[in-house]
């Protein structure tokens, strides 16, 4: 079955974007000037600067070479370090289930360098990352590039079901490969890092058909709304009380009655600092080491993930 057969109804026009409930720009700006007296805030602004330059350095470097990182299915231990040989004695299966990144937009691959190095040293032998163009597409359209790479993930593998892990942008089109797509028989968890997930004001930045997509009210974030009833993924979801791009910042949290969600408030933290926390590195490789068919977990010390963030 194709992607396009998997449709699940015609997507909703995206005319005109109905006056979004809550939160208006202004209200927002002042929010954000009186955050600025925060030390975290002006903590956390100066990392975000600090990985700005170094992902600027390093993003030439995103566009070569393999997508892939890990050794594969290891069959030997001995030589692993304590971390991974532990993860594979504990759990060969969660160590091996496929891991896809996914970036976002004005960013390639290498935005994800700290996090896959984080995952591969925790013992996930299989970490895959996407390049795909936001110049000429819309959500729609990369969802369906999404949906053909996680095939190939699939066919390289051997896994019928892997996890998707999306920055900005990238847990938008994730979501909706996920949720309109049937995406949903191929992603047992979708982690969304900064993502817009009720569109943000920032998107009125330029009349791009991709941007008209990300504001609040648009015809896409209506279609996403829509019911979802027997979504098997499981949702983990970060945002940050201090995103700049994410206007409201709590937009970025995932509030839908059908999808097994859990969001996680950072505060302090930039927007393009989500992917590199050591924090949310932690907190992804622990929610990635439980496999239970319907969410939940099971481990002594691991806290659940609620039907609702």
């Amino acid at each position: 079955m194709t992607s396009l057969q998997r449709l699940r109804g015609a997507p909703t026009p995206d005319a005109a974007p109905s006056a979004p409930r809550g939160d208006s720009p202004c209200r927002a700006l002042a929010g954000g000037v009186r955050a600025l007296g925060d030390p975290a805030v002006l903590a956390g602004a100066a990392v975000e600067a600090v990985w700005l330059g170094a992902h600027l350095t390093t993003w030439p470097l995103g566009l070569v070479g393999s997508g892939r990182s890990g050794a594969g299915p290891a069959y030997r231990v001995e030589h692993l370090p304590p971390v991974q040989r532990g993860m594979l004695v504990a759990d060969v299966e969660a160590a091996g289930t496929p891991i896809l990144l996914v970036h976002g937009i004005v960013s390639n691959r290498s935005v994800f360098t700290v996090l896959r190095r984080g995952l591969t040293r925790r013992g996930f032998s299989n970490v895959f990352a996407m390049n795909y163009s936001t110049v000429a597409t819309d959500v729609r359209t990369a969802a369906l590039r999404l949906a053909d790479e996680v095939e190939s993930v699939c066919e390289q593998t051997g896994f019928e079901r892997i996890h998707v892990i999306g920055h900005s942008l990238g847990g938008l089109i994730a979501r909706y490969y996920v949720t309109r797509l049937g995406g949903d028989a191929r992603v047992h968890t979708l982690v969304t890092l900064g993502t817009p997930h009720e569109g943000t004001w920032a998107a009125y930045a330029l009349p791009t058909r991709l941007l008209r997509q990300m504001r609040p009210g648009s015809g896409l974030m209506r279609e996403l709304a829509r019911p979802v009833r027997g979504c098997r993924t499981r949702f983990l979801v970060y945002w940050s009380d201090t995103d700049a791009v994410i206007v409201p910042q709590r937009s970025a949290a995932l509030r839908h009655p059908d999808l097994a969600t859990r969001s996680v408030r950072l505060h302090g933290a930039g927007h393009l600092t989500l992917p590199m926390l050591g924090e949310v590195v932690h907190g992804i490789s622990t929610a990635l080491t439980q496999l239970d068919a319907d969410g939940s977990t099971v481990r002594r010390g691991v806290v659940p993930l609620s039907r609702r963030g």
